[in-house]
């Protein structure tokens, strides 16, 4: 492996226990840890706040914690959040305007260049998002 490709791949990766807390440490830790790579990019905080949200809610599992993992390659960020709730599939919703939640998708959609799904081994899954970051 060359010099090169080594100093253009960026790796970080996390547990946390699937709470608001832990979601909000998801969104604190990854934030600063884009900060030292030089991306100061409110998309991908915002990404990675919701997708950590949406595993503290929906992928809640007692005593099972999920995984926020950053990979950077080039010039694009790759966002993966991983739980233990592999049966509950998230899908991007249209929610009435009354209701106070549930466009945490939607705001992925509207950031991301691409998101989806990945199943794992049961029983988890991986709900994923690259977004492009010029200048790297």
């Amino acid at each position: 492996m060359n010099q090169e490709t080594v100093a253009a791949t960026r790796d970080f990766m996390l547990l946390l226990s699937p709470t608001p807390r832990g979601a909000r440490l998801a969104r604190l830790l990854a934030a600063e840890q884009l900060r030292s790579w030089g991306i100061l990019s409110d998309a991908a905080t915002q990404v990675i706040a919701e997708l950590a949200a949406n595993a503290a809610t929906h992928g809640r599992v007692p005593g099972r914690n999920f995984r926020l993992t950053l990979n950077v390659v080039g010039d694009t960020l790759r966002v993966e959040v991983t739980d233990t709730r592999r049966e509950r599939l998230p899908a991007a919703q249209h929610p009435c305007a009354e209701e106070e939640s549930g466009r945490g998708l939607l705001i992925v959609e509207a950031l991301a260049d691409r998101w989806g799904v990945s199943s794992d081994v049961v029983p988890r899954k991986t709900v994923w998002a690259e977004i492009t970051v010029p200048g790297l």
